[in-house]
């Protein structure tokens, strides 16, 4: 009988750790082991990571026009209904701090992965570009897109807001409703075919890898403890690990994803050439292209709800 190409059926290669390291240099170390001989690799990144490009999480307090409301009365279907010019307008101007914006390190790092393992599969509670802008492709977006508007009756319009549509909401060419944000907004549901490609990647992972996110926001805040309970080594990259779930699995690395990544990384694949993607992989994620530089040799001593919703 010829071998699945499910992801169900690919065999784990990466064992969790058979100790709990004390120490964050050992945590990298691990780590930098587990990716080394992984197969797959899910990557869940959250609010952090974007908020070192810049890009305000949603408990960072507003600013300017709009420093006397809170995101909870600009990111709801009700909120839209009542002002729809109002709610726009925030988001445009979301969307030009995130054209401003430049990928970081981490986003950097996070590239230089996807080359080097055989199967890398992109999910991303942001609503930002910038994952995409530093090369990453197919990114699995459970909140949707900032940079997208679709028809707020439901039709399948959809455009790219250019900035001449900054002050009003422009009307579906489809069926003349007016275009909302291709976002999630607080009180609705995640878009279940994203979700479930990322709950499919979850449980055929090698490694679960979760960066700059709390992981407190359901559903997505389940999926690494889903994956550790499926025999992945987790590893989370966070400034703090208030909240986060301790186990034999589970690496901690304290540190910002700009900091810590581009180190886990360059330990994890020092010497090592980009390599192909597997072709034969079922489409959850193919990212990045192979035409990336060797990495330089590091030392092996290097070692609440709101902030993971950038989102809507």
């Amino acid at each position: 009988m010829a071998a699945s190409d499910s992801p169900l059926d690919r065999r784990r290669v990466a064992s969790p750790p058979p100790t709990d390291p004390q120490t964050r240099a050992e945590a990298l170390s691990v780590a930098a082991r587990a990716l080394r001989a992984a197969e797959h690799v899910c990557v869940l990144s959250g609010a952090g990571l974007s908020a070192e490009s810049g890009i305000p999480t949603f408990r960072d307090a507003q600013t300017g026009l709009w420093a006397t409301y809170s995101p909870q009365e600009l990111a709801t279907a009700e909120a839209f209904a009542a002002n729809p010019t109002r709610v726009w307008q925030w988001y445009a101007a979301r969307r030009a701090m995130v054209r401003s914006a430049q990928p970081n390190p981490g986003h950097q790092a996070l590239l230089t992965l996807a080359s080097r393992v055989a199967h890398c599969t992109l999910v991303t509670q942001n609503v930002d570009d910038l994952l995409e802008r530093a090369g990453l492709r197919n990114v699995i977006s459970l909140h949707g897109s900032l940079m997208r508007a679709r028809c707020s009756a439901g039709c399948a319009g959809t455009i790219v807001p250019t900035e001449a549509q900054a002050a009003e909401p422009p009307l579906c060419a489809t069926c003349g409703a007016l275009m909302r944000p291709d976002v999630v907004w607080f009180g609705e549901p995640m878009p279940m075919v994203e979700f479930e490609a990322a709950r499919n990647a979850t449980v055929a992972c090698d490694v679960f890898l979760s960066v700059g996110t709390s992981n407190v926001v359901e559903p997505a805040a389940s999926l690494p403890w889903i994956s550790a309970t499926h025999g992945a080594t987790v590893i989370v990259v966070n400034p703090s690990m208030e909240g986060q779930r301790r186990g034999p699995s589970i690496l901690p690395i304290e540190g910002p994803a700009g900091v810590m990544l581009p180190r886990l990384i360059a330990e994890a694949f020092a010497g090592r050439r980009a390599r192909r993607q597997d072709t034969a992989a079922p489409p959850i994620r193919e990212s990045a292209s192979a035409t990336e530089p060797e990495l330089p040799v590091e030392s092996s001593s290097l070692a609440s709800a709101l902030p993971d919703q950038p989102s809507a």
